[in-house]
C-alpha cells in the first residue's frame, strides 16, 4: 500500500498485492498449525542448533570457495542443477528415509514402547500426507489453471470481459499459489523435523537428516562425480559434508541421552 501511494501510476498493483497477502497469511496459518515451529517432543538445545547453524555456514562457505578457485562455468551450472535437484527430490527422499528409520526404530523398540510409539504415528502420518499432498496438487492446479484461462474467449472486450477474465483468473490461480505459499512456509519445519517424527522418537529427526545426507552425497557424486579441484581435496569436501552432519546428529542424540534420558529402546 505504501508503494502504491508513493508511486501512484502502480495503483493496479494493489488489488494482486492484497490477494497475495491474504493467500499467503491463510497459508503461513494453515502450514504453522501442521508443521509447528516447536513439534511435540521436539527437545530445544541452544548448543546443538549454533553448532548446526556454524556447520551449515561453513560447508556453504567451502563450497563457494572450491568454486570459486578450481571451478569453471561447468563446474558453476552443475552445482545449479544439483541444488535444483535437490530441491525438488528432497521431500520425497525425506520421506523415504524417514519410513525407513521409523521402521528400524520401531522393530528395535521394547513391546511397551512400540504401543505409546504407535499412537503417535498417525498424527505424523498425517502431516506427511498433508505435505506431499500439497506437493502432488502443484502439477494439478498449474494445468488445470492453465486450462481454466484457455476457455476464455478472446474477443470478450469492455468492461463485462474484462469483469470475467479477472473472475477466471482468481479461481484459476488462487488456490495454485496457496499451495505454493503453504509449501513456502511449511518446507522447512517439516524437512528439519523430519515429519514432526520427534513425537515418536526425540532422536528420529537427527536419524533422519544423518540418512538423507548421505543419500543426496552419494546422488550428487553419481550425477556430477567428485567436487572440482585436486583429488585429496575434492574426496574431503565430499565426505566433509555428510561426515560433520552426523558428527553433530550423533553428539545432539548423546546430549539427549545423557541430559534428557533418551534411550534407543525406551
Amino acid at each position: 500500500m505504501l508503494l502504491v501511494l508513493l508511486l501512484p501510476f502502480l495503483w493496479w498493483l494493489t488489488v494482486p498485492l492484497l490477494v497475495g497477502y491474504q493467500l499467503a497469511r491463510t497459508a503461513r496459518r494453515m502450514a504453522r498449525r501442521v508443521f509447528p515451529v516447536r513439534p511435540e517432543g521436539h527437545v530445544e538445545d541452544p548448543e546443538v542448533l549454533l553448532v548446526q547453524r556454524v556447520r551449515a555456514w561453513a560447508a556453504l562457505v567451502m563450497s563457494g570457495a572450491l568454486l570459486a578457485v578450481f571451478g569453471g562455468w561447468k563446474d558453476v551450472a552443475d552445482a545449479q542443477q544439483q541444488f535444483l535437484q535437490r530441491l525438488l527430490f528432497a521431500p520425497w527422499l525425506a520421506l523415504l528415509s524417514a519410513a525407513v528409520v521409523v521402521a528400524l526404530l520401531f522393530w528395535a523398540a521394547r513391546p511397551g514402547t512400540r504401543r505409546a510409539m504407535r499412537t503417535q504415528l498417525w498424527p505424523a502420518g498425517r502431516s506427511a500426507l498433508w505435505y506431499f499432498g500439497a506437493w502432488t496438487l502443484v502439477p494439478l492446479w498449474f494445468t488445470a489453471a492453465g486450462k481454466g484461462m484457455g476457455l476464455l474467449s478472446g474477443n470478450s472486450n469492455g468492461p463485462p470481459g474484462l469483469l470475467l477474465w479477472v473472475l477466471v483468473m482468481f479461481v484459476c490461480w488462487a488456490p495454485f499459489w496457496w499451495v505454493i505459499f503453504f509449501l513456502c512456509f511449511a518446507s522447512g519445519p517439516a524437512l528439519r523435523h523430519a515429519f514432526n517424527l520427534s513425537a515418536l522418537h526425540a532422536a528420529l529427526p537427527a536419524l533422519v537428516t544423518t540418512v538423507l545426507v548421505w543419500v543426496f552425497a552419494f546422488l550428487g557424486l553419481l550425477a556430477g562425480g567428485l567436487p572440482p579441484g585436486p583429488v585429496p581435496l575434492a574426496v574431503c569436501a565430499f565426505l566433509g559434508g555428510p561426515v560433520s552432519v552426523t558428527a553433530v546428529a550423533w553428539w545432539e542424540i548423546n546430549r539427549l541421552r545423557r541430559r534428557y534420558g533418551v534411550r534407543w529402546r525406551g
